[in-house]
C-alpha cells in the first residue's frame, strides 16, 4: 500500500524516501542520519557538505525544491512539507510532550554565574517570523519574581510552532542580535493554556459549533425528561382523572344509585333532563344506532357528525352514542382558533388534551435567541420552533398516549401473542374515540390548526389508534382539511338537521307535565302550542329556551313573542347595525334585502336565482352568501350540487324577520339605503355609458359607420333602462322620506 500511493505529489510513511523527495539531487551534500519525531511530525536530517558550501544556501535550495515541487501528507492534503535549518541544539527526548501554537522562551546565560539578558519583542520578532505569522509575543512581568525570565511566542499555527521550536532551542543569542555582552541561550518549551476562562473563550469563539450544540442538547433533555411526563398527563386526561366535571358526575351517580335503592328520595315527579330529551333522541334512533355500530368496526373510523348550531351534536355523540364508553378525549377548535398569537395558540391546545408542562412562554425567549445567532453566526440555530412544529409535538405526543391507552390489556388478553397493530385491529372496542368539536374552517380561520388536526386524526384511523368524530358545522369542511388528509377515504357522515314538529310537540309537552304548575295549565295552553312550535322551529336551543320560559310562569305565547324579540335585536346588532363593517364580506344592504325577501315568502323559501338576478349581487355573488351562511343568517340549500334556494339560518329566524319587516320605521330605512345604494350603481352605468358616447364622438366621424350602429343603439338602450331604473328609485325614495318625516307627525298613522 505504501508503494501503491508512494507518489511525488504524496508523502508516505517512508523517513528515508521523504528526504530524498525533499533535497534536489544536484545539491552535492551527503545524508549521514534521519531522527524522526513522531509526536512532532517532523524530521531532523543530518548532512555533510563540502567547507565551500554555505548551510543558508543549501536551506535557500531545499525551500525553493519544495515551492516548485510541493509534497502533500496523504491524510492531510491541505498541507505541505516545510523545511528550516537548525540553528540551536535541539533537544532530542522521548516524553508525552504534544506541540502547541504557544511556545515558552526561557533566558539563561553561556556560563554560569553570568546574568542572562531577556531579549526585547523586536529581537523576539526578528528572530521567530521567519518560520510563520505570530500572533502574540507575551513578556514576562517587569515585577514578576520568578527565574529564569521567560517570554511567550504564540504562533498561528501549530505547525510552524514546532519547526520553530525545534530550529531556535539552544540557539546562542550574540550582543549584536539582543543577547548581551555574554551571550543568552533560548530554550523552548511548549505551552499550553489550561485556565477556567479557556473553556469560555472558546464556548464564546465558536458560536457555530456551540449554539446548534446547545439547541440539540436541549431538545434531547426536553425528549428524555419532558416527554414521558407529558403522555402521562395525556393519559389522565383522556381517563378523566383530571376532569373534575366527569369525577364529579360519577361520584353524584353513585349517591344517587344508592339513595334510590333506599328509598330515601323518589324521583318518579321529577323525570331528569335526559328523560326530557327522550323524544329527540328517539327520534334520532337511527343515528344513535349507526354510530355505536361504526364504532365496533376493524376498519379506520373517520366519522363526521354534521349539523347547524343547536342541533344537539355533541349531545347525540357525548351523552348517547357514547354512553359508557370508558376512554374519550373531547377536543374543542374553537378556543385553540380564537387565541392570539403563536404562544397562545400552543398553550390552548396543549390544554384541550392535557399536555404539561408546556413552555409556551420559551417561543418568544428561544425567538430571541435565534435572532442573535442569526446576527452571530447567520443561521438561525433552532432554538425556536414554528407552530407547525410545536402543534404536531403536541398531537404526536397524544397519539402516543392513546396507542398506550388502547393497549394497556394487550399483554392480559387472550390475543397477547399478537403485535400491537394486530392487536388494535382485532379489537376496536380498546380503542379510545377522540371527539373533535367545532371543527369549521371557515374564511380568516388558522387553517393551519385544523389541517394539523385533520392530519393528526388521519394518522389515528389509519394507524388503528383511535376512533375519531368530528362535529361541525360546516359543509365544506368535509372538502378541504379532511380530504387533504384523507384523500382515497369516503367519510362516514351523520347529518342532522332540526327537529320535526311533531318532535318538538312531545318535548314541550313532557316539560309542560315535569313541572308541576304547568300540567295545571296544560290544557289551557294546548290550543296555541301547536302553532308557537311551528313558530319556533325544530332547533333545540330554541326549543330549550322555550321551555325556560315556560318554566318561569310565561304563557307560550309570551314565551314566543320574547323568542322572536331576541332573535330579532340579534340579527339587528349582528347583520345589520354592527359597527365593525371591516370584518364582513357583505354590506348591510344585502343583508336587509336577504331578510326582506325571506320574510315576504311565506315558507321561508327564496330561489336562488332571484337573488342571482338581484344588482345588489351582482359581484362576488357566492362569495357573500355563503359568508352570510357561515355567519348562520342564511342556509343555502343545494339540489343535486348546485344551490337551489335560500332558508333563514334558524327557523325562528322566519319568525324575526317578518317582525323585523312589520316595522314601517326601520324597513323604510333600510330601503331608503338600499334604493340609494341602487341609484349609485345606476349612475356608474350611465357614467360609463357616456364615456363611450363621447368616446365616438371625439373620434369626428360625423355619421357614424355603419359598423358602430349595432353598438350605439345598445349603448342608447344601455342608458335609456338605467335611467328609467334612477327614476323609478328616485320616485320610490321620495316616497320612503315622505314617510319617515311625517311619522314624527302624531296625527300620522304607521
Amino acid at each position: 500500500m505504501l508503494k501503491r500511493i508512494n507518489t511525488p505529489s504524496i508523502v508516505a510513511s517512508d523517513h528515508l524516501s521523504v528526504v530524498r523527495r525533499a533535497i534536489p539531487s544536484d545539491l552535492d551534500i551527503e545524508i549521514t542520519k534521519v531522527i524522526p519525531r513522531l509526536n512532532e511530525g517532523g524530521l531532523f536530517v543530518k548532512y555533510s557538505r563540502r567547507p565551500d558550501k554555505d548551510d543558508g544556501d543549501i536551506e535557500s535550495a531545499v525551500r525553493e525544491h519544495l515551492q516548485e515541487h510541493p509534497m502533500r501528507p496523504w491524510f492531510n492534503p491541505l498541507s505541505r512539507v516545510d523545511v528550516g535549518l537548525v540553528l540551536g541544539k535541539p533537544w532530542i527526548e522521548d516524553m508525552y510532550r504534544s506541540p502547541s501554537q504557544r511556545l515558552k522562551v526561557e533566558f539563561l546565560p553561556s556560563s554560569s554565574g553570568l546574568p542572562p539578558v531577556e531579549m526585547t519583542q523586536e529581537a523576539l520578532y526578528s528572530l521567530f517570523r521567519r518560520y510563520g505569522k505570530l500572533k502574540d509575543i507575551e513578556r514576562q512581568p517587569s515585577t514578576s519574581p520568578i527565574t529564569p525570565r521567560f517570554a511567550y511566542v504564540e504562533f498561528s499555527r501549530a505547525k510552524v510552532a514546532v519547526l520553530a521550536k525545534c530550529c531556535v532551542h539552544g540557539l546562542t543569542i550574540l550582543e549584536k542580535d539582543g543577547g548581551g555582552k555574554h551571550g543568552t541561550i533560548l530554550k523552548i518549551t511548549y505551552e499550553r493554556r489550561f485556565k477556567g476562562a479557556w473553556i469560555m473563550d472558546w464556548l464564546f469563539n465558536h458560536p457555530r459549533i456551540v449554539i446548534p450544540a446547545l439547541a440539540a442538547l436541549i431538545a434531547a433533555i426536553t425528549v428524555i425528561i419532558f416527554d414521558p411526563i407529558r403522555t402521562f398527563f395525556v393519559k389522565m386526561k383522556i381517563k378523566s382523572w383530571l376532569n373534575a366535571e366527569g369525577t364529579a358526575r360519577g361520584v353524584w351517580q353513585w349517591i344517587r344509585k344508592q339513595v334510590n335503592r333506599a328509598n330515601i328520595l323518589s324521583f318518579s315527579r321529577q323525570p331528569s333532563e335526559t328523560n326530557l330529551l327522550s323524544a329527540v333522541w328517539e327520534d334520532r334512533k337511527d343515528d344513535i344506532v349507526q354510530l355505536r355500530t361504526w364504532l365496533t368496526e376493524n376498519s379506520g373510523t373517520f366519522i363526521v357528525v354534521q349539523g347547524p348550531q343547536g342541533s344537539g351534536k355533541r349531545e347525540l355523540v357525548l351523552d348517547q352514542a357514547l354512553r359508557g364508553r370508558k376512554y374519550k378525549l373531547v377536543v374543542d377548535c374553537k378556543p385553540i382558533q380564537e387565541a392570539r398569537g403563536d404562544a397562545r395558540t400552543i398553550s390552548v391546545a396543549a390544554a384541550q388534551v392535557g399536555y404539561w408542562p408546556v413552555f409556551s412562554w420559551m417561543n418568544s425567549i428561544s425567538s430571541f435567541f435565534d435572532m442573535v445567532a442569526q446576527s452571530m453566526i447567520g443561521t438561525k440555530a433552532g432554538f425556536s420552533e414554528t407552530l407547525d412544529a410545536q402543534l404536531g409535538k403536541i398531537w404526536q405526543n397524544t397519539a402516543f398516549a392513546l396507542k398506550q391507552v388502547a393497549l394497556e390489556n394487550h399483554n392480559k388478553d387472550k390475543d397477547s401473542q399478537l403485535t400491537d397493530e394486530q392487536y388494535l385491529d382485532a379489537h376496536p372496542e380498546e380503542r379510545p374515540v377522540v371527539v373533535i368539536e367545532n371543527f369549521s374552517q371557515r374564511t380568516g380561520d388558522k387553517s393551519l390548526v385544523y389541517d394539523k388536526v385533520a392530519e393528526w386524526a388521519a394518522t389515528l384511523t389509519t394507524a388503528n389508534i383511535a376512533h375519531v368524530i368530528f362535529l361541525t358545522t360546516d359543509v365544506s369542511s368535509r372538502s378541504k382539511s379532511l380530504s387533504r388528509a384523507l384523500p382515497n377515504q369516503v367519510f362516514r357522515t351523520i347529518s342532522l338537521g332540526d327537529c320535526s314538529l311533531e318532535v318538538g310537540k312531545r318535548f314541550l309537552l313532557r316539560y309542560l307535565e315535569r313541572e308541576e304548575a304547568s300540567r295545571s295549565k296544560l290544557e289551557e295552553w294546548l290550543g296555541n302550542l301547536e302553532g308557537c312550535i311551528a313558530a319556533v322551529g325544530g332547533r333545540l336551543t330554541d326549543l330549550e329556551f322555550m321551555a325556560h320560559r315556560i318554566k318561569t310562569g310565561e304563557t307560550p305565547s309570551r314565551a314566543l313573542d320574547q323568542i322572536i324579540d331576541d332573535s330579532a335585536s340579534e340579527i339587528l346588532k349582528i347583520y345589520i347595525f354592527d359597527a365593525d363593517r371591516s370584518s364582513r364580506d357583505w354590506t348591510r344592504e344585502q343583508a336587509w334585502y336577504l331578510i326582506r325577501e325571506l320574510a315576504d315568502a311565506d315558507d321561508g323559501f327564496v330561489p336562488y336565482n332571484r337573488i342571482m338576478l338581484s344588482d345588489l349581487f351582482r359581484e362576488n355573488l357566492e362569495g357573500k352568501l355563503q359568508s352570510l351562511e357561515e355567519a348562520e343568517l342564511i342556509t343555502i340549500i343545494t339540489t343535486n350540487g348546485r344551490p337551489s334556494g335560500v332558508k333563514p339560518g334558524r327557523p325562528v329566524y322566519h319568525s324575526a324577520f317578518r317582525r323585523l319587516v312589520g316595522d314601517g320605521v326601520l324597513r323604510s330605512r333600510l330601503d331608503l339605503a338600499i334604493l340609494w345604494q341602487l341609484i349609485g350603481i345606476e349612475n356608474k352605468n350611465v357614467k360609463k355609458y357616456e364615456d363611450e358616447l363621447q368616446l365616438v364622438g371625439a373620434l369626428n366621424l360625423g355619421k357614424p359607420p355603419p359598423q358602430l350602429e349595432p353598438r350605439l343603439r345598445w349603448v342608447l338602450q344601455k342608458l335609456s333602462k338605467s335611467q328609467v331604473k334612477i327614476d323609478q328609485y328616485e320616485r320610490e325614495s321620495a316616497e320612503l322620506g315622505k314617510f319617515l318625516l311625517d311619522y314624527h307627525n302624531p296625527t300620522s298613522t304607521n
